[in-house]
């Protein structure tokens, strides 16, 4: 009982910090451009579905604050499109600002458009990838989601199985994931990567922890 209440705590506070970022977001008008200079390493933002880049500002200025410049890719707009798309315009943008040696940073989605970037011809641009909330290997709960959109993060997806047969890149990826994650009951481990589990619950509200930023320090290095 004590579990299930803490759980439903979490859930709780994962949707009132979801629908707070995402109302913000609406609002927002903060020009991206400013956010793409400084000294340490490139960063490019992959935010998650129904996601623009503004839904991940509170860490994308954290970025920014350490010296990153961060890049954001604007026709991802609010990530809806197939993953394969996603990545496929993720390296047209690498390509086409020349950026080398990065790092992504990717929420849920945007981590399995990222290792498809990391697979890809445009893989030898990225150093590695901080992927925060990921479902690497589906979700059972997208079975029931009427929205093709989010029915494609189901186990049997052919994109989910696909990306999950991609191991070579997986030693170059940091899973970071919530011990209770109310949208990915598998979790986000992936086998060779470096799996950070945080003893917390929320597949948003993880965006905010000290953890990520230390995490990526480290990338950074």
């Amino acid at each position: 009982m004590i579990s299930v209440l803490r759980n439903a705590g979490w859930w709780l506070a994962d949707y009132a910090y979801a629908g707070y970022w995402q109302l913000r977001a609406t609002f927002d008008r903060t020009d991206a451009t400013n956010l793409a200079s400084g000294s340490a390493a490139h960063i490019v933002v992959l935010p998650g579905v129904y996601e623009t880049w503004k839904f991940m500002q509170p860490l994308v200025e954290q970025m920014h604050a350490r010296g990153h410049a961060v890049h954001i890719v604007d026709t991802l707009r609010r990530n809806e499109r197939p993953v394969a798309d996603i990545a496929a315009a993720v390296a047209e943008f690498l390509e086409r600002q020349g950026l080398t040696d990065v790092i992504l940073v990717a929420h849920s989605k945007g981590g399995l458009a990222g290792k498809l970037v990391m697979t890809g011809p445009a893989g030898e641009r990225v150093r590695s990838m901080l992927a925060i909330a990921t479902p690497f290997g589906g979700s059972r709960y997208a079975r029931l989601m009427l929205s093709r959109t989010l029915r494609a993060f189901s186990p049997e997806d052919p994109s989910i199985v696909d990306i999950a047969r991609q191991l070579t890149v997986n030693e170059r990826i940091v899973s970071i994931y919530a011990a209770f994650d109310p949208h990915i009951p598998e979790g986000s481990e992936l086998a060779g990567a470096k799996n950070v589990r945080l003893e917390t619950g929320g597949h948003f509200r993880i965006l905010a922890h000290p953890r990520v930023l230390a995490e990526l320090a480290v990338l950074a290095e």
